[in-house]
């Protein structure tokens, strides 16, 4: 029997960190505008953010196998309660830096252990149930993150202090449900705190690199996307709105949960290739929308991507996290993540590195043809492999 309200809290504040996440990336003008950030700092940003996952995974990737994952949740919610009290801070690049460490520390220690929390709360028999939802609130919490910051960026006059000050407050909320509400795992392992080697079990380990490809090709689409929507929007086409923005990347996300129910309607040969497919005429359409200045384009690539993505990332989980035990999960789950989040920010990393010398448009470009490439090279190989 599934115990309802231990599913709810744990992806109610499952959703409350992701969204801590991804509420500046909608303010990043405004920062811009007070400070005279470059795109370089944005990108930057984007890059600490990035670190901060990485080396959560890296470091705690195991630990909810040894402890229990709701010590692990809680964990990540206070991280997000620092970072909104750091951003609270009157804002300079270091406290920038600061706080987005902190975030992505806590979407690190979130994104494995809540994965592996929510599967744990259901029985074997509903696992591929289990796996949409951790999706669908991870990619959700960080599609609310982007709209959230967007709306208040537009109707506050204080659109730095306001969202986050909220934030902190729903965190709070989140772990006082976790101890009222949440299963008590606590496990009697040793914390044993260290860089590991993310293991994954040599039983899985194939389809384990094909699902991780495929799934990181999504995110790193998405990656290119978002990281130059705000800046487009402003510089190409004149759209000053924050909503707006926050909208678009607010697409991208829904449509990765909406991706997962229609893995549910695919043929499962052909899921992952058709997903590849999807990720190459959403770089087309990006193509379109930076080459031609529209606006549509833009658009419609938001929802291609977001719904090749979240097939790619319903296989690449139903493929890897649900075949292992629950003594496994938190670390596969974690390395899982760690080669996603990493092919997420090397194109969001690069476009800021290379709009220096081309231009964004330009970069955005260069990246949109690498990453349809990259998915080409994928579906093909997975149909290969499908074939044998």
């Amino acid at each position: 029997m599934i115990d309802s309200r231990a599913v709810a809290v744990t992806a109610f504040g499952f959703a409350v960190a992701m969204i801590g996440t991804t509420i500046p990336t909608a303010l990043y003008p405004i920062y811009s505008d007070r400070l005279g950030f470059s795109s370089l700092t944005v990108t930057v940003l984007f890059a600490v953010y990035a670190v901060g996952v990485f080396v959560a995974l890296l470091l705690f990737g195991r630990v909810s196998d040894q402890i229990g994952r709701r010590p692990v949740l809680v964990a990540a919610l206070l991280f997000a309660v620092i970072s909104a009290v750091v951003f609270l801070i009157p804002p300079n690049l270091a406290t920038l830096i600061a706080g987005r460490l902190l975030s992505g520390v806590s979407a690190g220690l979130m994104t494995g252990a809540g994965t592996a929390a929510i599967i744990d709360l259901f029985p074997v028999a509903k696992r591929a149930a289990a796996g949409v939802l951790a999706i669908a609130v991870n990619s959700g919490g960080l599609g609310i993150g982007n709209l959230f910051g967007g709306v208040v960026a537009d109707l506050s006059s204080h659109p730095l202090v306001v969202p986050f000050a909220i934030h902190l407050v729903v965190a709070v909320l989140a772990i006082v449900g976790l101890h009222l509400f949440g299963v008590d795992d606590r496990r009697r392992g040793r914390l044993a705190v260290r860089v590991e080697r993310l293991r994954v079990p040599g039983e899985i380990r194939g389809a384990f690199v094909r699902g991780t490809l495929a799934a990181g090709t999504g995110f790193a689409s998405s990656g290119v996307l978002t990281s130059i929507t705000g800046l487009f929007l402003v510089r190409n086409l004149d759209i000053t709105s924050h909503t707006v923005t926050g909208a678009i990347v607010f697409v991208v996300f829904t449509c990765v949960a909406a991706g997962q129910l229609i893995t549910r309607l695919l043929p499962a040969r052909w899921a992952m290739p058709g997903a590849c497919g999807v990720l190459v005429v959403s770089a087309g359409l990006l193509a379109l929308a930076l080459s031609e200045e529209l606006l549509l384009p833009l658009i419609a690539s938001a929802v291609a991507v977001g719904l090749g993505c979240g097939v790619c990332m319903n296989v690449g989980l139903a493929t890897t996290v649900e075949r292992v035990p629950s003594s496994l999960r938190g670390g596969v789950s974690s390395a899982f993540f760690a080669v996603i989040y990493v092919m997420l920010a090397f194109p969001a990393v690069g476009v800021g590195l290379l709009a220096i010398p081309l231009g964004l448009r330009e970069a955005g470009l260069v990246f949109a043809g690498v990453v349809a490439l990259l998915a080409a090279a994928i579906g093909a190989a997975d149909l290969r492999a499908g074939s044998r």
